[in-house]
């Protein structure tokens, strides 16, 4: 499956590297400034106004890959919401008023669906920013990226999970998904459309970081998303990183974010705005605020049966677009309120200094602990307090 979380972690305005915070097309950014289309993130009122709308129009994908939270399938599954629905969606953006958020058309894969130019098209027309994340198969072919840009597509978002094509190609499912990946990144290019490269963290894929990011540079990318594994769907498999060295890794990415000619974003990586700051509190004495939002607050995720999620890889809706517009879902739901309340976040978290600059990761407490406002597992202060429920 495609990428679809920009909720990023992200440096400050004027750092090369933000997604709300992070602003990946379709992933749950936790960002601070941002250059993606849709403006600063920090012009928003997040209990008001999301900075990403992620939209899963399908869960159909040809790929297999390692990680899919949406354990994704071959076919497309007649729940989706019909094209009308879809059409009601998109104009459902401009409800929040100004700024809109950026609406992300995420899978599966997209390009399974076979009106999605028809619905980009009626994005264009209701002056709606948009951003995909196709799948890199065989669909995704020059002529098609060559149509993306045409219906006014900003950026596209490509997967890359490995700095060589045996390892991308094995946690992808499918031989031939790296050259893809490259092929079409070039592509993109040349057909004036922004680039965003997404990499899942994982105990396997870490040492190969270093030189994806060489990649990045080489492709001309303006992000870079690194997404830190949240153990659902297929990715329930996977090794995640041990916390300890989560820090190690993150300062490498800070750092590499300070020299880099893209801006460099963290996923479902909160403490990434804590690492920061401490090691901008060592190196010059100051620190820095990286990142803003979290699953519910700046970012809101649509599944294709047009459930409202505080995130895609926190399934718990607040209910559904074709029963209550999102607007109403996004500021009302009791879920997503309590999302955006810290006071009620139990555990380490809800006593940490960071708490309102970090929160945590609220999927990943989900799903490992069943509880969205725990403490996140992956985070190392964790470990220095005695945590309570």
């Amino acid at each position: 499956m495609s990428e679809d979380h920009p909720h990023g972690d992200a440096p400050p305005s004027g750092h090369p590297g933000d997604h709300a915070a992070s602003e990946h097309p379709g992933s749950n950014p936790d960002a601070s400034s941002s250059s993606h289309p849709g403006g600063h993130p920090g012009a928003r009122n997040y209990a008001e106004t999301p900075l990403i709308v992620t939209w899963e129009v399908t869960q159909a994908c040809e790929l297999e890959c390692d990680h899919c939270r949406a354990e994704a399938q071959p076919e497309r599954d007649p729940a989706e919401l019909s094209t009308a629905d879809g059409k009601d969606f998109v104009e459902s953006i401009a409800d929040f008023g100004h700024p809109q958020p950026i609406l992300v058309f995420t899978g599966g894969d997209p390009l399974e669906r076979p009106d999605l130019f028809e619905l980009l098209k009626h994005a264009a027309e209701e002056n709606v920013t948009t951003a995909v994340t196709p799948a890199p198969t065989a669909n995704l072919t020059e002529d098609v990226i060559g149509r993306l840009a045409d219906a006014g597509v900003s950026r596209i978002a490509l997967s890359l999970d490995g700095a060589t094509a045996s390892a991308h190609d094995e946690f992808r499912g499918e031989d031939g998904s790296f050259a893809r990946v490259e092929q079409a990144a070039r592509q993109a290019r040349a057909a004036g459309m922004e680039i965003q490269i997404n990499t899942t963290v994982t105990a396997n894929t870490v040492e190969d970081l270093p030189e994806i990011a060489d990649m990045v540079e080489e492709f001309d990318a303006a992000m870079w998303e690194v997404f830190f594994l949240v153990p659902i769907g297929r990715g329930e498999e996977l090794a995640q990183l041990e916390t300890e060295r989560t820090v190690e890794v993150m300062e490498w990415l800070y750092r590499r974010g300070q020299e880099a000619p893209y801006r460099v974003i963290t996923v479902e990586a909160p403490h990434y705005r804590r690492v920061a700051d401490e090691f901008e509190r060592r190196e010059s004495g100051e620190g820095v605020r990286v990142g803003s939002t979290r699953a519910g607050n700046g970012f809101v995720f649509v599944s294709y049966e047009g459930e409202v999620y505080p995130s895609g890889f926190l399934p718990e809706s607040g209910g559904n677009v074709t029963d209550r517009s999102l607007v109403d879902i996004y500021r009302n739901a009791d879920l997503f309120e309590r999302l955006r309340d810290t006071d009620q976040f139990v555990g380490s978290c809800s006593r940490c200094d960071y708490l309102d600059i970090c929160g945590g990761s609220r999927s990943r407490a989900h799903a490992v602990t069943g509880n969205p406002l725990a403490s996140d597992p992956l985070c190392p202060w964790v470990e220095h307090v005695e945590d309570t429920a």
